[in-house]
């Protein structure tokens, strides 16, 4: 463990020195950060923010949001997958809010957890970025990923990806970590064809070439 701890915090610096700026927001408003990440799965995040952007033109709120019809919900998301999908799951969640939060959305990951198809990946998000709280890691496909294939990990499911580095990296870095590994995925460490030859952490990585 301790091993592995000294290989995770060189590769955190190292990350920090390539992605200095890193920070992904999909929306200020805590709100509108929890539709938005629910909306942004299976989807880019320049498509996310667009559709977004007009949803919240029309529902920015959890009152607007949940007394909006289904219909009309998906006519203004239908650009994104699975927006039929989607549009249910945020009416729900607008709705719960409404309810039973009184229109605030929840600050703890038990109550996150309680909204309509919120999993940990989106409370640890909406946590982290909306409260800045640390609480866990957001664990998408490129951090799932980018783990496994460094060694940090061997788990093969996301909460024993996210424990894993939980216990290896300074839970005040556990927000940034995510976006650093989003963007190294997105540029270096892609699913397909990864750039090996190009990767600054080729060196401590146990994947490399396959």
């Amino acid at each position: 463990m301790l091993m592995n701890r000294a290989k995770a915090l060189k590769i955190l610096e190292l990350l920090e020195k390539k992605y200095p700026n890193a920070n992904i927001m999909l929306a200020r408003d805590k709100f509108q950060l929890l539709i938005a990440t629910v909306l942004s799965a299976q989807t880019a995040d320049k498509q996310t923010i667009k559709v977004a952007k007009k949803l919240f033109q029309k529902y920015g709120t959890p009152e607007k949001l949940a007394g909006a019809s289904l219909k009309k919900i998906e006519s203004t998301i239908k650009e994104i997958g699975l927006y039929k999908i989607k549009a249910k799951r945020i009416k729900s969640i607008a709705k719960t809010i409404n309810e039973h939060y009184n229109g605030k959305v929840p600050a703890s990951m038990e109550e996150l957890l309680k909204l309509p198809g919120v999993g940990r990946k989106t409370a640890n998000i909406v946590l982290g970025k909306g409260f800045g709280k640390q609480e866990g890691i957001a664990i998408d496909t490129h951090a799932f990923r980018i783990s496994r294939r460094l060694g940090l990990s061997k788990g093969k499911t996301a909460l024993a990806v996210e424990r894993d580095l939980m216990e290896l990296l300074p839970k005040e870095k556990w927000t940034r970590f995510t976006d650093m590994l989003i963007l190294h995925g997105r540029s270096i460490c892609k699913a397909q064809k990864p750039k090996c030859e190009e990767c600054f952490l080729n060196e401590l990585c146990e994947w490399k070439n396959g």
